[in-house]
């Protein structure tokens, strides 16, 4: 999460009753809700590792073993079977 000045994206007048109540923390301010993202939707972290396990589960069809995958992408057994048996 990246840290935002408070002094150049909110008006003079927000900042000040901001004060009244905070000086120099930190304030959460949460997404308005039903506009969340999920874990790796911004980062692009998620499509990354969905794109992997797609193509772990086309190896394993195409008759790689387990084990081959599991070394293969520095995965332990159990991750591997995990994506291999999802849905």
């Amino acid at each position: 999460m990246k840290y935002l000045n408070a002094q150049i994206i909110l008006p003079d007048a927000l900042v000040k009753e901001l004060q009244a109540y905070v000086q120099g923390g930190y304030i959460y301010v949460p997404v308005v809700s039903g506009q969340q993202k999920r874990w790796g939707e911004v980062s692009g972290c998620r499509r990354g590792l969905e794109q992997r396990n797609r193509q772990i589960k086309e190896e394993y069809r195409r008759g790689v073993t387990m084990e081959s995958l599991s070394e293969k992408y520095c995965l332990s057994l159990y991750a591997v079977r995990k994506i291999i048996y999802q849905k």
